[in-house]
């Protein structure tokens, strides 16, 4: 992961656009390095959030191109991660995107978001400010730690 923060803010944009898809690639720390060393915290926000972001409509993408078998097997999710996000959606309806920052279930969310074609304004504004927070809560965090 440092190799990404080698690459400033493209870097972090990557590491977090593949964060949001099934790749095994943690943005958190390239996150945290760049807010350690100084860089602009408000940029580094927007980059990261951006980036996170760019990846969930991939995955929006995925569910409305390619649906489960695509989620089963090419994205490796689970029958049960696949259940869960469905069962939320219809538990607690599209604000449950709020959620899409966690991990694994998160991607779910975003494919079956795609599935049951989620219109795009609510998903990128659902999708946008949970991964928001995250980032922000991430650089508090690291602050906290840092001082």
């Amino acid at each position: 992961m440092e190799a990404f923060a080698e690459y400033g803010y493209i870097g972090l944009f990557i590491s977090a656009f593949g964060a949001a898809t099934v790749l095994p690639i943690a943005s958190e720390i390239v996150f945290s390095l760049l807010w350690t060393k100084g860089w602009d915290p408000i940029f580094l926000l927007g980059v990261a959030t951006s980036g996170n972001v760019a990846g969930s409509f991939v995955n929006y993408a995925i569910g409305i191109f390619g649906g489960h078998w695509i989620m089963t097997k090419l994205l490796r999710l689970s029958e049960k991660e696949i259940h869960r996000a469905e069962k939320s959606f219809r538990k607690y309806g599209q604000s449950v995107l709020l959620m899409a920052w966690m991990p694994i279930v998160g991607d779910a969310l975003t494919v079956v978001a795609g599935i049951l074609k989620v219109k795009l304004i609510p998903f990128f504004c659902l999708v946008s400010v949970g991964k928001l927070v995250r980032y922000l809560i991430l650089g508090w965090t690291v602050t906290q730690i840092s001082n």
